[in-house]
């Protein structure tokens, strides 16, 4: 009910780099400008149809929306179905739709990047780092929803046409869930004929969609957070993380909770529940690092620790009484050691993939435990196995020659031009912590390193996977995992030698193909002759007759090879209940494609083909037999 003046007084007057350009070139519209107009004549060229204004927008949508996606994907943004992910998909979607209407039928929207980079690549340098691997990226999110475009429309049409105010919202939903139509896709068609979509059932079939989701989830054993650690923030502030420098201390229990997260004063022996220490060793999982275990000595064991607002708690199984204010002593287990090695090794393993693939990689995601690494990142494409065996060089390279990790507190602009890579979407403080291993790697980073990469040992990529559009997943080991991945394959190995009566593997793997194809030589002439019995016709050899298996193709040439004059008729059910009937003639006074029609006509059927060889198919397996002995008649009359 009250306005109040704003302490700063100022008029926002939109004066963005778009608009001073325009104002600067004397044009009345950003789209008239120097940013937009190689854009908008690019895509005219590419549906062949001269750009105007009045009748321009399509054309202006692509030319903003490219910009936009490019921009993103280069910032690390991914196409995917939820978050940000979702909104970038959309604005393609949006554009590759506009591209439709302008009569483009494939994918288009890659073949701009080029002029983006072009234009705003001197100043935004990354854009031209990364232009390959988005162009890639944008070609394969074309490609997937050019594949059901076409008939999305149609759907949208029929729909259309049916449509007098308000617009189905189940066939919108279809759209989305079958065709992949973005709502406000849907709504921008609907709105150019002054239509709107029932929203409302949209949104009711997407929650019941959520719903039949959910209750088929099976849950990752995540609980559901309801403790007030408002109360605890106020009451302690956060408590201390000293695990960087230490791994075991002396520690005061400053709060204690259940397992529901409720506050408690005292848990017992037995007791499954959550405390925390005024100062604590015990790393809390983030960064996608593991949570440390360990033990409060003699009196519980930890089996993880996470952290809730701030606070670094740890979840606890107790073997005595603990209650708040007491002593006790912390110490990490020693499983923190073989973390720490896999978090360094991810280290290396970004700076390997940047190395091989090129600048344009981003990290999406990582776990980091004692046994195993993951690595997920932005690529467009499987790595081949020439890309793997490079970057898994590199790392062993790397932690070959040794190199000492150096920790440092920056503030967070300085990080960032020394050269620290951050991670995009990553929220960041004033001042961010910087881990570095000489000029192979550098950092924004939270958690647990070596003090050396001599430390890691051997690295071995196990795995490479997609995760989703435009992200790949590299698993690895190192360090005592690795040294156990070695010595299992070893004992593999040494069981295969076993097994192969010494002899060399690779070997023994071509003896045992050669073998196998010889098998098969002698399956295939069995099956193409054992029951091909035939009459003498003068100088002629006839076979007509019902197979059960084998190819029938294969079957004739061979008899016709086999003989210098020749007439065959073969027969065959498929699984299907269809019969297949295939002639060959040879040297013999018959037209393969009138005597194989003969034989269809009586089964059913039809077909024909030239005068040596010739197919047909038919329906009537009951008249088989009536169909050969009228083949075996007409062959014999003709010759």
């Amino acid at each position: 009910g009250s306005l109040l003046p704003l302490p700063h007084r100022n008029i926002d007057t939109g004066m963005g780099l778009e608009r001073v350009t325009a104002i600067k070139e004397g044009k009345f519209s950003n789209y008239d400008s120097s940013l937009f107009m190689p854009l908008i004549d690019e895509v005219a060229k590419l549906c062949g149809k001269p750009y105007v204004y009045e009748s321009g927008a399509s054309y202006r949508v692509i030319a903003d929306h490219i910009r936009s996606v490019t921009f993103l994907l280069a910032q690390g943004t991914n196409f995917n179905r939820e978050g940000r992910g979702y909104v970038l998909r959309r604005i393609l979607r949006r554009a590759v739709r506009h591209g439709y209407l302008l009569g483009i039928k494939e994918p288009f929207m890659y073949r701009l990047v080029d002029k983006v980079c072009e234009l705003m690549g001197g100043h935004y340098a990354y854009l031209n780092e990364k232009k390959q691997a988005v162009k890639e990226q944008i070609k394969l999110e074309e490609e997937r929803f050019f594949a059901t475009l076409a008939n999305g429309i149609e759907l949208f049409n029929e729909e259309l046409a049916r449509t007098k105010e308000i617009f189905s919202g189940e066939v919108a939903f279809k759209l989305y869930d079958t065709y992949g139509f973005p709502l406000d896709l849907t709504a921008d068609m609907l709105r150019e004929k002054n239509l709107r979509v029932d929203e409302a059932k949209f949104d009711a079939l997407m929650s019941e969609q959520r719903q039949i989701a959910k209750a088929a989830w099976k849950g990752s054993g995540d609980k559901n957070v309801r403790g007030d650690f408002k109360a605890l923030l106020e009451k302690f502030g956060e408590n201390k993380f000293s695990g960087y420098e230490e791994l075991s201390r002396t520690s005061k229990v400053l709060a204690l909770l259940n397992e529901d997260f409720a506050e408690v004063d005292e848990l017992k022996a037995g007791d499954i529940g959550w405390a925390m220490f005024d100062i604590t060793p015990f790393y809390a999982q983030s960064g996608g690092q593991t949570g440390d275990s360990g033990e409060v000595e003699s009196i519980a064991d930890v089996f993880d620790t996470q952290k809730f607002y701030g606070l670094n708690l740890s979840h606890l199984r107790l073997n005595r009484n603990l209650k708040i204010g007491d002593i006790v002593g912390l110490k990490v287990s020693e499983e923190r050691e073989q973390i720490a090695r896999h978090h360094s090794a991810t280290h290396l393993l970004h700076a390997a993939l940047r190395a091989v693939l090129g600048a344009h990689i981003a990290q999406a995601g990582s776990l980091v435990e004692a046994d195993r690494l993951r690595f997920d990142f932005s690529h467009p494409k499987a790595l081949s196995v020439e890309e793997l065996a490079k970057i898994e060089e590199f790392v062993n390279n790397a932690v070959c020659k040794g190199c000492a990790a150096k920790t440092e507190i920056m503030d967070i602009d300085d990080a960032k031009n020394s050269g620290a890579i951050a991670l995009f979407g990553e929220k960041y403080g004033s001042k961010v912590r910087v881990v570095s291993f000489g000029e192979i790697s550098k950092e924004l980073c939270g958690g647990i390193h070596v003090r050396n990469l001599s430390e890691i040992g051997s690295f071995f990529i196990v795995k490479e996977s997609g995760v989703s559009a435009g992200v790949r997943r590299i698993e690895a080991v190192c360090s005592r995992a690795a040294l156990n991945l070695a010595l299992q394959n070893r004992a593999k190995l040494a069981e295969i030698s076993a097994e192969l009566k010494g002899i060399e593997p690779l070997r023994a793997i071509e003896k045992l193909k050669d073998e196998i194809r010889s098998l098969k030589d002698q399956i295939k002439h069995a099956s193409s002759s054992h029951a091909l019995a035939f009459l003498n016709v003068g100088d002629t050899k006839l076979c007509v007759a019902s197979v059960e298996s084998g190819d029938i193709k294969t079957m004739i040439d061979e008899f016709k090879n086999s003989h210098e004059k020749a007439a065959i008729m073969l027969m065959q059910v498929g699984t299907d209940g269809k019969i297949s009937i295939a002639a060959g003639v040879k040297n013999a006074p018959i037209k393969a494609g009138e005597w194989v029609k003969l034989a269809a006509q009586i089964l059913g059927g039809g077909g024909g083909g030239r005068d040596d060889f010739a197919t047909a198919g038919g329906k009537d397996v009951l008249k088989i037999e009536e169909a050969i002995k009228e083949a075996i008649s007409y062959a014999k009359g003709k010759i």
